[in-house]
């Protein structure tokens, strides 16, 4: 079996490659793995508002229950309100069935240990290892000692009451337009909103269970953007299906991805005296305009590999509060053990309101540096040829002094195709493509001799 779990848990077509045989698997073997030596051991387990989530919920809790452990229905919440009320319930572990960003046909299955963190690689092996050796040690108690699902009715208010806390300032005054993907933030970010005395106006925010993420959301911002403009509105947010993620939108329809409010919000953490070290965390595919902007403001950024994961690590390795991605994906540590979009769009908001500004004006400290993206087919076995061939590492070289600390070269391997992926950073977009296609190609020329 190759491995089961992803950068984010299991993912798969729902009932083809996610079935229900192996929803009950992942439940037993993460029940067990997840609870070792704990007494009658507790499981919450949430989802999104995808079509497949009753049929795969009833599958995973089956498999909690059979392991003698307890599962905690909450429904439909976001992702990061699985990680936060597994803490404050004291439960042992936490599910959520959710694909985020995906479309409908996919699902997925994604573990939060007791602290609320995601689970390590090891422990992920651990569960397939269990699933691949046929459950072998895995006890299948009888009788009073069988596990029971408990349905949580409060666990939405619950969330709600905590997000609203992680501000410390009403948002009246404040005119906001919501984008819920029509996923698991439908009523979560339409109530804190409200309750904290914004005027709220909502768009897809109506989930029939086949139009997550459908042409809307934070992976299609643009009717976010004509909406928020059209309603005169202060601000908009956008959320992807699961609500970990959140991008914003400023009052003439800009879109503010993650760059700009890593840049805000750091700005005005650092203005509190909350922003650890003056550090942020990003990702190597954050702009160049981020750094320059942080630089100007005595903010300094530290990056790692693409991927949240690789995001929280550097942070709970420093105790670093901010970091996050271009995506939207923004973890701010003080308050969730994950990307939160429902806390980040509340941070963006308060943010105006405390400043007096326009979200414009809080966005104009960064300038994007045009960015030109080529890919170079190279064999599977040639992937670092970038690294390891004299000639193309002296032109990368040659190319990034030319820029003079106004430009950048990044060259990533593909995960899944036999390519690399050229991606150029500087201040002139017609020299940018020029010389990016003419890197490819000479990628392309040295990895087929």
């Amino acid at each position: 079996m190759s491995r089961l779990f992803g950068t984010d848990g299991v993912r798969g077509i729902a009932n083809e490659e996610l079935t229900v045989e192996l929803a009950y698997k992942l439940g037993r073997a993460g029940a067990f793995v997840l609870t070792e030596g704990t007494h009658k051991p507790k499981i919450l387990v949430g989802m999104d508002t995808r079509i497949s989530g009753d049929m795969l919920e009833a599958a995973l809790v089956s498999g909690i229950l059979s392991v003698g452990a307890e599962a905690i229905c909450v429904g439909v919440v976001p992702t990061p309100a699985i990680a936060y009320l597994t803490r404050k319930y004291k439960a042992d572990a936490g599910v959520v069935i959710s694909a985020s960003h995906n479309p409908v046909e996919y699902n997925g299955i994604k573990f939060f240990n007791g602290n609320g963190y995601k689970l390590s690689d090891e422990l992920e092996d651990k569960i397939q290892s269990i699933i691949e050796n046929n459950f072998e040690g895995v006890p299948s108690p009888t009788g009073a000692n069988l596990g029971r699902k408990i349905i949580e009715e409060l666990a939405l208010e619950d969330y709600v009451k905590f997000a609203k806390n992680t501000i410390d300032v009403d948002l009246k005054g404040l005119k906001v337009a919501l984008d819920c993907a029509n996923g698991a933030a439908y009523e979560a970010a339409v109530e804190t909103f409200r309750e904290l005395g914004a005027e709220v106006v909502v768009i897809n925010n109506d989930p029939d269970g086949v139009n997550i993420n459908k042409n809307c959301g934070s992976t299609h911002p643009e009717e976010l953007m004509d909406y928020v403009v059209k309603k005169n509105c202060d601000l908009g947010l956008a959320f992807d299906g699961d609500a970990d993620r959140c991008l914003a939108v400023d009052e003439k329809g800009n879109l503010i991805d993650g760059d700009f409010i890593l840049a805000i919000c750091g700005k005005h953490l650092k203005e509190q005296g909350k922003l650890k070290g003056d550090m942020i965390v990003t990702t190597v595919m954050a702009n160049l305009g981020l750094d320059i902007a942080l630089k100007k403001e005595g903010v300094l950024s530290i990056k790692t590999k693409v991927g949240d994961r690789y995001v929280l690590e550097e942070m709970i390795k420093e105790g670093y509060v901010l970091g996050g991605e271009q995506s939207g994906h923004i973890i701010f540590l003080d308050y969730n053990t994950t990307g939160d979009g429902l806390v980040t769009g509340l941070q963006v908001a308060a943010t105006v309101k405390e400043s007096g500004k326009k979200l414009s004006e809080l966005a104009s400290m960064l300038t994007k540096l045009p960015q030109v993206l080529v890919n170079a087919k190279v064999p599977n076995d040639m992937k670092d040829i970038h690294e390891k061939d004299a000639e193309i590492v002296a032109e990368i070289k040659k190319i990034e002094e030319k820029f003079e600390g106004c430009g950048r070269v990044l060259i990533r391997p593909s995960g899944t195709e036999p390519l690399v992926r050229v991606m150029l950073e500087g201040e002139d977009q017609a020299e940018l493509d020029r010389i990016a296609h003419a890197l490819a190609k000479k990628i392309e020329e040295k990895s087929n001799i």
